[in-house]
């Protein structure tokens, strides 16, 4: 197969999968990549493949077809297929949890700097890296990097990745129960779909509503959180995303506990432990729980260093500094301080999130 037909057969599959005929597309791209002589035409397809794969929820399969692409782009000696390989490696970690590795992979990334490519990327690898530091609640890191990766997708006017990042975000801050900008996020990226995404994947458009539906949730809109959740779980059902489809389900499984009040939310291990040893009256046990929690809280840097309090205990504004450091909102309003407590850096005007 010549580089004329491995093209046209790779925009055959790729009509194929727009017009949810998924697995037709697929035999269409593995006969491409058993019979093609092409490397860049070889390289193309394994990106298809790898993106196929990742949205039917098939890790190991994505991993698979990205270590294949790694050694393509070896092949060709092109540091910009190289670059795009490393990323799809690090995604394709991520979506299996690997985040050290992810991490690790998206690090290389960013060192081939001088290529065309990784200066497109660099937004995506950011992204991605702090999805892992997320995974791994390195909370810190992970709003740095959702910073560069926003401030990539502004100064590129990049929408599509800004709507990524804003679904992100969205994620974060109801990992930190700041539920107010839980949905501020996911709304902006719904928006930059309705005004810009006409020729985008719907894909974007459940992933927005997804983690609106999850935010309204948390904020007792529980109406308005089965809306969203359903226009998710439809888009989800049409495209085959099993894995969106999997989060749909937990997410409509919480609104109907929620509407017949039912309190499930499992209570956080240092709280059901603390009471027990204080029940019993075991002292030392209670001080050592106490130690460790605060230890931990200190170490992932959960807590607003201007009141002391800690983070991710109940919903609370919060508000992000340059430097990453978060604080409750009304510390920093009432607090009148010139620096951040927490690096002693002298600017506190907010950053983007």
């Amino acid at each position: 197969m010549g580089q004329d037909q491995t093209k046209q057969q790779i925009e055959k599959g790729l009509h194929l999968y727009q017009s949810n005929q998924t697995e037709k597309a697929l035999r269409v791209w593995m006969r491409v990549l058993e019979k093609s002589a092409d490397p860049a035409g070889r390289f193309r397809v394994l990106g298809c493949l790898i993106t196929a794969h990742a949205e039917m929820g098939r890790y190991k399969d994505m991993l698979k077809f990205a270590v294949v692409q790694i050694d393509t782009a070896r092949e060709l000696e092109d540091p910009d297929f190289l670059t795009e390989s490393y990323l799809n490696l690090a995604r394709s970690n991520e979506k299996l949890c690997e985040f050290q590795k992810t991490i690790s992979y998206c690090k290389t990334c960013l060192n081939m700097q001088g290529t065309t490519v990784s200066l497109q990327l660099n937004g995506q690898v950011s992204l991605s890296m702090g999805n892992a530091f997320l995974g791994l609640s390195i909370f810190q890191k992970a709003l740095e990097c959702f910073e560069k990766a926003l401030r990539y997708a502004h100064n590129n006017d990049d929408k599509m990745l800004e709507c990524r990042v804003c679904c992100s975000l969205g994620n974060f801050y109801t990992q930190i129960k700041d539920y107010e900008k839980a949905l501020f996020f996911p709304c902006k990226a719904a928006e930059l779909v309705n005004d810009y995404g006409k020729g985008w994947s719907l894909k974007y458009r459940a992933m927005s509503q997804y983690h609106m539906a999850v935010a309204y949730r948390k904020l007792g809109r529980l109406a308005d959180a089965m809306d969203c959740c359903e226009e998710s779980m439809k888009i989800a059902l049409q495209h085959g995303d099993r894995p969106l489809q999997a989060l749909c389900l937990l997410c409509f499984a919480d609104i109907h506990r929620s509407r017949r009040d039912v309190q499930l939310s499992l209570l956080k291990l240092h709280c059901l432990c603390e009471r027990i040893y204080r029940t019993k009256e075991q002292q030392r046990e209670l001080r050592d729980h106490v130690v460790k929690f605060h230890e931990c809280v200190e170490e992932m840097e959960l807590y607003c260093g201007m009141c002391g309090e800690s983070i991710g205990e109940k919903n609370n504004q919060l508000q992000a500094l340059p430097c990453s450091h978060f604080f409750h909102l009304k510390c920093l309003q009432t607090n009148g301080t010139r620096g951040c407590p927490n690096c002693r850096r002298l600017s506190v005007k907010p950053g983007y999130v």
